[in-house]
């Protein structure tokens, strides 16, 4: 099967290309071309069963979450290019069966090779390059099933996306309760803290909340508390869609007890998962145990408390967020960084002092002010380093010195956010009602 490998022809992106280079930088469209290509034509492997197996850049494996993210920018071009449809569809096929081979992984290989991040892991599986259980690993990919179907009205992978879902619901339900009900444990014995889980693997103990349990976060690093509250909220949000794809297909089971469960997420997070600040008022905690701790903080992974209206439905007006946006955009989130290059937040998973280009993608997509959308689109040209593609992080002061030379995942964010400048991208699919 053969996949489209640049997006050079399509109707959407000349019409984006025009009206960047009306902004007076020429780079600004030229980027997304690059960016966008470079996804389709290196990251994208067509598989014998007609599935798509798509890397992350400079790390052979397919990320759950990864892939879903990379893929997001595309969702704007579907409506007029079938070969596109096609190649969503057949990465959702491949994640769907990922889910349904083992629904605790993160990452996965193309073939039965036993490659993996850490051959010494508990998760011996040949085609799993790792298991660090993730909340939102499972919510990209219901994300992406929901807003394909949203974006082209294709319902062809809805039986398929509600059987996925019926395994993501049973887990998160029995995560809800994970010191009594999950087997689930990870442990790596080489490497830094914060790529093992404490206490024997079951990781910090925590208290039941309602809210569902995650041993590690977007970044890969592992949780200093159990519930991570912006994945808790993306599930809730994924959740929405399962009820709305499992009434489509007539599965109304699964309808209400998906719409339940992102309640009781939702109700859990605002019973659990928030805080009053001295400074910033009632905001969402990072972290929490149920046990009276919370981790006040963000990373610039998605789920995000920054990316929230990008990835749970929660409007970008909302006060509870508008405060918690000041302050992971504040020197009190001690991941955020100003420099002499640019400002923004980073992560634990970098050295300090290194900011995301996904993260200052994420604060443009998340801001009312179409100005601000622009300033951040500027940032992330100025940053690149010369080179034309988005990395990893960058110091704040030099973005000379960059980590990860090939990441699609920033580079579909860049493209998230020109197609955005242009007023043709993806809003309207993710764009809660205010």
């Amino acid at each position: 099967m053969h996949f489209p490998t640049t997006v050079k022809d399509n109707p959407v992106i000349h019409e984006a290309v025009r009206r960047l280079d009306g902004l007076g930088a020429p780079r600004f469209g030229e980027t997304l071309l690059r960016c966008l290509d470079d996804t389709l034509a290196r990251t994208i492997r067509p598989m014998p069963d007609g599935t798509a197996f798509v890397v992350t850049g400079d790390i052979p494996a397919m990320w759950l979450r990864d892939s879903s993210t990379q893929l997001m920018p595309y969702l704007a071009l579907l409506r007029d290019d079938t070969a596109l449809q096609e190649l969503l569809l057949a990465v959702l096929r491949r994640q769907f069966g990922q889910i349904a081979h083992n629904p605790y992984a993160n990452a996965f290989n193309a073939e039965p090779s036993g490659q993996a991040h850490d051959q010494d892991d508990l998760c011996d599986d040949p085609w799993v390059w790792e298991e660090k259980y993730e909340v939102d690993s499972l919510a990209f990919p219901l994300l992406l099933a929901h807003r394909f179907w949203a974006a082209t009205g294709r319902a062809d992978h809805l039986p398929q996306a509600v059987q996925t879902a019926r395994t993501v619901v049973s887990l998160w339900r029995t995560e809800q309760d994970h010191e009594h009900r999950s087997a689930y444990r990870f442990v790596r014995s080489d490497g830094p803290p914060t790529d093992t889980l404490p206490n024997a693997g079951r990781g910090t103990p925590v208290a039941r909340t309602g809210m569902t349990w995650s041993g590690f976060r977007p970044s890969d690093d592992a949780c200093d508390y159990g519930y991570n509250v912006p994945a808790n909220l993306c599930a809730a949000a994924a959740l929405d869609g399962v009820a709305a794809m499992a009434e489509h297909v007539r599965e109304t089971e699964l309808a209400a007890d998906a719409a339940a469960l992102a309640a009781e997420l939702r109700a859990a997070v605002g019973q659990h998962g928030t805080v009053d600040h001295p400074e910033y008022g009632r905001i969402y905690a990072y972290e929490v145990d149920g046990r009276g701790n919370a981790l006040l903080m963000d990373d610039a992974n998605m789920p995000s408390l920054l990316s929230l209206p990008l990835v749970a439905k929660i409007p970008p007006g909302d006060p509870q967020y508008l405060a918690t946006r000041k302050f992971v955009l504040s020197p009190a989130n001690p991941t955020w960084y100003r420099g002499t290059a640019a400002e923004g937040v980073g992560s634990p998973h970098t050295p300090d002092g290194h900011i995301w280009p996904i993260a200052i993608a994420v604060a443009g997509l998340t801001s009312e002010d179409p100005a601000r959308r622009l300033e951040s689109l500027r940032m992330l040209i100025d940053t690149d380093a010369g080179t034309g593609a988005m990395h990893e992080s960058f110091h704040k002061d030099d973005p000379h010195r960059f980590t990860r030379p090939w990441f699609s995942w920033a580079n579909a964010m860049y493209a998230e956010l020109a197609l955005d400048v242009a007023g043709l991208g993806t809003r309207s699919l993710w764009l809660a009602d205010e």
